[in-house]
């Protein structure tokens, strides 16, 4: 019984500053001043339409949507290849290779920003989705993962294909890949967060509207003070928009996301 009380206690703390900003978000001003000020308003359509149409958010969440779809698939594409290599081919200083791919997950992603802003300008990619998705196609946690999956696979499925002559691009397509759905389920739903929570990069690297994303479409809407006030209901109906497609995706990948980081369920 205290358990679950412990649970229900944690749950609803964990929960409460999204419940405060879905209840703001349907304020007539967004003002919380004590707790009769927490009940559901009645401007709840009101202001998501406003965010929708008059500030054209819809435009930043489809960009965010691409933003996240091309990664996760460049880096699916990418890690499987990486993955394949480094388990089923031999070349000289494999491991060391493998090492230097780990190593990149200890340089802080902002360090790169400077470097990676005048290779982007460079090409002409600024202000486009190619500066958004190119740079993030790479990911060093992803091969982990599908490298460690990938030897746990008994190597008599690899002798069975070897006799069958089935070639290495043959043998991830039909046979890791199907074998690895739950896996690469979970890990899409990982790399999809991560890219759709981009913030900075957007930041630095756009700055037309037309081409922003959802994360920065929120503090483009913290700008509009009116009669010298925030319009904290505006912003927290942009919040809870942005909430949604990770919130989907979570619970529609919730089972493969669990057994990706080999959580059991009692």
């Amino acid at each position: 019984m205290l358990a679950h009380a412990t649970l229900v206690v944690s749950v609803v703390l964990m929960a409460l500053p999204i419940l405060i900003a879905a209840l703001v978000s349907t304020q007539q001003q967004g003002l919380i001043g004590g707790f009769s000020d927490l009940a559901p308003g009645g401007h709840a359509i009101e202001n998501y339409r406003t965010v929708m149409t008059d500030y054209n958010f819809g435009v930043y969440l489809l960009n965010s949507f691409i933003m996240s779809i091309v990664i996760v698939v460049g880096k699916l594409v990418i890690s499987l290849l990486a993955a394949l290599a480094i388990v089923y081919y031999r070349f000289p200083f494999k491991n060391l290779m493998f090492m230097l791919i780990l190593f990149t997950l200890m340089l802080p992603v902002p360090v790169r920003f400077v470097p990676l802003f005048n290779i982007v300008t460079d090409l002409g990619w600024y202000n486009s989705m190619l500066a958004l998705t190119i740079p993030y196609l790479a990911s060093a946690t992803t091969v982990f993962l599908l490298r460690q999956h990938f030897l746990s696979i008994p190597e008599s499925i690899v002798d069975q294909a070897k006799l069958d002559g089935i070639g290495p691009l043959k043998f991830l397509v039909y046979v890791l890949i199907p074998m690895s759905k739950g896996m690469l389920a979970g890990v899409s739903v990982i790399m999809f967060i991560y890219a759709w929570n981009q913030y900075l990069w957007p930041l630095i690297i756009v700055d037309s509207q037309a081409q922003q994303v959802t994360q920065v479409g929120i503090t483009l809407l913290q700008g509009d003070v009116q009669g010298g006030e925030l319009q904290w209901s505006i912003v927290m109906a942009g919040a809870i928009l942005t909430l949604v497609p990770p919130l989907l995706a979570l619970l529609a990948f919730r089972k493969p996301l669990l057994e990706t980081f080999a959580v059991q369920q009692k």
